[in-house]
């Protein structure tokens, strides 16, 4: 059975379930998986910081939760 996120977790939570959403955040200029302040900021809080939209945003969810569902 495979996890979703959401954009209210953290970058940290959203990797230690799958590393291999690294890539993905890295497409959309998310270099942060090895900032410390990703283990506190969520997904939504970083997206505004790399000054995404909520479209943006909903189209990553989208792209994470398409990964961790061929899982």
């Amino acid at each position: 059975m495979s996890k979703e996120i959401n954009k209210d977790m953290t970058i940290g939570e959203i990797i230690r379930i799958d590393q291999g959403v690294i890539p993905i955040l890295m497409e959309t200029g998310m270099h942060c998986f090895g900032c410390p302040s990703a283990q506190g900021e969520t997904l939504e809080e970083a997206a505004q910081v790399h000054m995404m939209d909520e479209n943006d945003l909903s189209s990553l969810v989208g792209k994470i939760n398409a990964y961790l569902a061929t899982k």
